[in-house]
């Protein structure tokens, strides 16, 4: 059984050929995108596997050395055959004695990179960059496999859906407490939501951190403290608390790598947030997203996707079919990476105005129709914050309904919902009393998905069907389109589809967008060891 297993939910009676069709459809749209991330790479998938090799650390001015190497490398060879091989080259010909020593003669300018012409030495220089990058993925996998012990030490919660609460004051050491707080009080996931911006970041700072905004820097100490802080508490509570981050921006591979080294459990992971939402140049982030996915993978983490924020720049009612579309599209690229169904944490979001008559029958469809398309995925329903007013009662009753939503759909992965969003960034007692609304819905009606079946052929099951038949005509519609070319090789219907605003009502072209000068097509000879690896691990 899966660690996300949840009760079947009611069923809604959808055409199994209708739902075919849509995933036939959503393969169609994403196969020629994952070709495009085939023939190229980027400096942050160059950097993440420099990681896996065990380079890590940063200069006085806190610029990180594989920083410094890749763009050494970059400005002497090019990207296009993989970094790999002409810093083993390197090493191989003495100009320094290890890799730390090299990055750092490098930012100097006192390396001479090359791509070695004689066979003899090609094969070499890939034969000991291989061998240097196998042992991160091999810490990898004891991480996953300590997960493992300790899940079965401590055990899992009984109860679904999961809590998952967000705590980041911008102080590491203040989130921890925070955090084993929150987790004391009943919350099953902690979430230390990042610093205002670090998206757009095209590198990863270091060390621990105190001066985050709005937010507390993802790093590899970061997250190696609050790891430790999280298995005291699991120890204490006899349950395993677990630890969630964004691998999202413009470091998005090297964020995924740094989380599956340190054990974390989640990690927020989808490109078309950045793409939408932070204008990163959409084959960047699609390149950078396989390449985090195929280590998700490796390292046992379950992905959540952004589907939620679609709904905060579209309206809901209307926009409803675009999540499903993302949905459908996130199952086909994360299972094409190698992640399972149970790492597959697709997001959606109670974002319906109130105002609307009805809201709450279709909040409660477009929740089962998420359900039953993906029962065996851990779903995360996200609570209601783009119709927030500030009148905190109000507030309060609109996260009861999203909750008793939650409990009424078997969702896996509750986000909690608070009555100061859209106020203040929340204080520990908003946290508590927002946990006492999610502890009362759940041991109220945490059974309800027994007993509630939406009446065949009314309005849940009428609303449900039509969400789904809308994704599909939204589907056909981009395969079928006619488009033009962005550049050799990158043009893709949904490459297109992106550019011409019908996901989040936002235009992002191909062509355009932050970290395009970080993108490189691949050589005929280019190689890269970790993505070797992970693919023949895969098999």
């Amino acid at each position: 059984m899966s660690p996300t297993t949840v009760a079947p939910p009611p069923k809604l009676d959808l055409d199994p050929g209708v739902v075919r069709k849509a995933r036939k459809l959503a393969e169609r749209l994403g196969e020629p995108v994952v070709e495009m991330t085939r023939s190229h790479t980027t400096v942050s998938v160059e950097r993440a596997t420099l990681r896996l090799a065990g380079l890590a650390g940063a200069d006085h001015e806190r610029v990180p050395w594989v920083n410094h190497l890749v763009d050494a490398v970059r400005d002497q060879v090019g990207l296009e055959h993989g970094v790999t091989t002409p810093v083993w080259d390197a090493l191989r010909r003495e100009e320094a004695p290890d890799l730390l020593t090299l990055a750092q003669k490098a930012s100097a300018g006192a390396v001479s990179f090359r791509m070695p012409e004689k066979k003899g030495e090609l094969s070499a220089a890939r034969r000991a960059a291989r061998a240097a990058v196998r042992p991160g993925l091999q810490k990898i996998d004891r991480q996953r496999a300590a997960r493992d012990r300790l899940i079965a030490r401590h055990g899992d919660p009984e109860r679904r859906p999961w809590i998952y609460l967000i705590v980041a004051t911008g102080d590491i050491y203040e989130d921890i407490p925070q955090a084993q707080a929150a987790a004391r009080e009943g919350a099953d996931i902690i979430a230390v939501i990042r610093s205002t911006g670090q998206s757009l970041l095209d590198y990863v700072p270091e060390g621990a951190t105190r001066e985050g905004f709005a937010g507390t820097y993802a790093t590899q100490e970061n997250f190696r403290l609050m790891r430790a802080a999280l298995d005291d508490v699991s120890k204490e509570l006899g349950r395993y608390v677990r630890l969630t981050n964004y691998a999202s921006g413009l470091c998005m591979p090297e964020i995924a790598t740094l989380a599956g080294l340190e054990r974390l459990d989640m990690m927020l992971n989808d490109s078309m947030y950045g793409i939408l939402f932070r204008d990163i140049n959409p084959i960047r982030t699609f390149v950078d997203q396989r390449f985090s996915r195929q280590i998700h993978a490796r390292a046992g983490i379950i992905i959540n996707t952004g589907e939620d924020n679609y709904l905060t720049t579209a309206d809901a009612v209307e926009a409803a079919h675009t999540v499903t579309v993302s949905q459908l599209m996130n199952e086909y690229f994360g299972k094409e990476a190698g992640l399972e169904d149970w790492q597959l944490g697709l997001g959606h979001a109670f974002e319906i105005n109130p105002e609307v008559d009805d809201s709450f029958r279709m909040e409660l469809a477009h929740a089962l129709l998420a359900r039953q398309l993906f029962p065996e995925a851990p779903l995360k329903w996200m609570p209601p914050t783009k119709h927030m007013t500030g009148d905190i009662f109000r507030g309060y009753l609109l996260d009861g309904f999203f909750n008793l939503v939650g409990a009424m759909t078997g969702q896996s992965i509750l986000l909690v919902g608070m009555m100061t969003e859209a106020v203040v960034t929340p204080w520990l007692s908003d946290r508590d009393l927002a946990l006492q609304n999610v502890r009362y819905v759940q041991r109220a009606a945490g059974g309800l998905t027994e007993d509630f079946h939406p009446p065949r052929d009314g309005f849940i099951q009428t609303r449900a069907r039509q969400v789904l038949s809308e994704a599909v005509d939204l589907l056909e519609q981009i395969t079928s389109h006619e488009h033009g070319k962005v550049s050799a090789g990158t043009s893709t219907p949904l490459l297109e589809a992106i550019a011409d605003g019908t996901f989040g009502l936002m235009k992002r072209p191909a062509d355009k967008g932050k970290g395009l000068e970080g993108v490189a097509r691949r050589a005929d000879d280019y190689d890269n060891p970790a993505i070797t690896l992970l693919e023949e691990g895969a098999k």
